[in-house]
């Protein structure tokens, strides 16, 4: 078995405590998603953002990312990120493909075939992996990762 980097245990370990406070069926969904992403995809890079700022404050769900890329921000700086994001909402879940430069490429390629989703220019989002065609949502988390910054 391949050691797992220092900074990968602890994202894995971060990951694996916040899966455990999901209600189901979101937690068996995020599970399925994240042996997808470690597992057939083999992503190696793992994120994990609790999704507070600076002082403490919850301003977005929890996170959990895979793979990186080098976010542009208009101003003209730019941040290391993930480049898969998944975590559950208030009303099912969420997958962000960031780095996109068609930002309507999600939705043409996309949107009709993945069945009950929302589609944005980066994010899929449906009640349950129930409510979707998994093969086509892995279609696009591939077309995501094999993008170059």
């Amino acid at each position: 078995m391949a050691q797992i980097q220092p900074e990968r245990k602890k994202a894995q370990a971060m990951i694996d405590l916040h899966l455990t406070t999901l209600p189901e069926p979101k937690r068996a969904d995020l599970q399925a998603l994240h042996r997808l992403l470690t597992g057939k995809l083999a992503v190696k890079e793992l994120w994990f953002s609790d999704g507070r700022n600076e002082e403490g404050r919850a301003i977005a769900n929890p996170t959990i990312g895979y793979g990186s890329f080098m976010m542009k921000y208009a101003g003209g700086m730019t941040a290391e990120w993930f480049r898969i994001g998944t975590c559950a909402t208030t009303t099912g879940i969420s997958v962000y493909i960031f780095g996109l430069t068609d930002k309507a490429h999600l939705q043409t390629a996309y949107g009709k075939r993945l069945g009950k989703a929302k589609v944005t220019g980066y994010c899929i989002s449906f009640k349950t992996l129930g409510d979707i065609d998994l093969a086509v949502l892995e279609e696009a988390i591939r077309f995501g990762l094999a993008q170059k910054d």
